[in-house]
């Protein structure tokens, strides 16, 4: 069960219309890298992993879907007044032809998301060195969102959600050592 707060993690706010930054956030709301495909991977992770690192995962899967809503709510307030000549000259002329102002999960170049992105090995550190790999992904591509757009607010958004990436990255290293030593202390005895 789920307590569902109508708010965002952290505020979203944009200061201009720039359907051409909306375009390039949607590598971040259905691209490979992207939140969705984080929430997914761990979301199914959790089910052949050890109990253990069970509780990260679900909390960091939890996480993962409040940053899509937030990437969503950059997407749709940034296109919220564009036309759709401003929408193709941004090269969302398909996806306008397609959805119109709707989301769709897709990357930045309009290709949609696919079960591939995500993986699962049922072995606990094979899986969370692709968690890791997956959070340092995100953290770099949040970072040159943020050099692609000279609008402050939208920035600091992007910057909390890098940060959260960092701290993900973290809590996963964190527990690949946890679970290293308990190897180490299993061959001990």
């Amino acid at each position: 069960m789920f307590l569902y707060e109508k708010k965002l993690q952290y505020p979203v706010r944009v200061s201009k219309c720039d359907p051409r930054m909306a375009k390039y956030l949607m590598e971040q709301y259905g691209g490979a890298d992207g939140e969705l495909a984080a929430a997914l991977r761990y979301m199914n992770q959790r089910y052949s992993l050890p109990d253990k690192v069970v509780g990260l995962l679900t909390d960091v899967t939890m996480e993962e879907f409040s940053h899509l809503e937030m990437i969503a709510a950059m997407i749709l307030k940034l296109t919220k007044d564009a036309t759709p000549q401003q929408m193709r000259e941004a090269g969302l002329g398909d996806h306008y032809a397609n959805h119109g102002s709707a989301l769709f999960y897709q990357n930045a170049a309009g290709v949609p998301w696919q079960a591939s992105y995500i993986q699962a090995k049922c072995d606990p550190i094979a899986d969370l060195y692709e968690d890791i790999a997956a959070e340092e992904k995100a953290r770099a591509t949040y970072q040159w969102l943020i050099d692609m757009t000279d609008d402050v607010d939208l920035q600091d958004s992007l910057k909390f959600l890098r940060e959260r990436e960092i701290v993900h990255s973290m809590r996963f290293r964190e527990a690949v050592e946890m679970l290293k030593e308990d190897q180490a202390a299993q061959k001990f005895f």
